[in-house]
């Protein structure tokens, strides 16, 4: 009769709209993670090809100073600024600071600090780095000399001691972590 088909139109029960609701919501936190997971990445990935891009500077650098047979003047260039090497700057990047609170800057970007002489990354996902330089968490970088250390004291001594080149080398060591 009549009375069996109405029992089909009475729509969603209270449990089967629970069951859907914590379905989706699963679905969110599982592509929100994810997408978090991403960010980090790219974050990390951009970070670590601006370094790459300047230790290729540097070892041009380097490679010139062989060549023109002037590789004592290579001691300059320990501390100085990499960037300076380059064309042309990232867009991140906010130029030479000296004693500026990296607090104060935004997160995301590059600057130099001539104070340290160190090339300071300010970490935007700062839950997902360790190491480095902290308060606030951020990757420091600096041009150092590579010689022969001779007499073995560890310090370069002009005379005694050979150079080899110049290395773009992390101030702290550090890494990134995807979770």
């Amino acid at each position: 009769g009549r009375g069996d088909i109405t029992h089909c139109n009475r729509g969603f029960s209270l449990l089967e709209l629970v069951i859907v609701i914590v379905i989706i919501s699963v679905l969110l936190v599982l592509a929100i993670s994810r997408l978090l997971a991403l960010q980090v990445d790219a974050e990390r990935v951009t970070m670590e090809t601006v370094a790459g891009i300047l230790r290729s500077a540097v070892g041009m650098k380097v490679a010139e100073s062989i060549v023109r047979s002037k590789v004592a003047d290579l001691k300059a260039l320990e501390g100085s600024n990499p960037m300076d090497l380059l064309a042309e700057a990232p867009r991140n990047y906010l130029g030479e600071q000296d004693g500026v609170d990296p607090a104060a800057l935004e997160d995301g970007n590059w600057y130099f600090d001539k104070r340290a002489q160190s090339l300071v990354y300010l970490v935007r996902n700062k839950g997902f780095f360790s190491g480095g330089l902290p308060d606030p968490p951020r990757a420091g970088f600096a041009v150092r000399l590579v010689y022969s250390d001779r007499n073995g004291n560890g310090v370069f001594d002009q005379g005694k001691d050979e150079i080899e080149g110049l290395r773009l080398s992390p101030v702290e060591k550090y890494s990134w972590s995807r979770y």
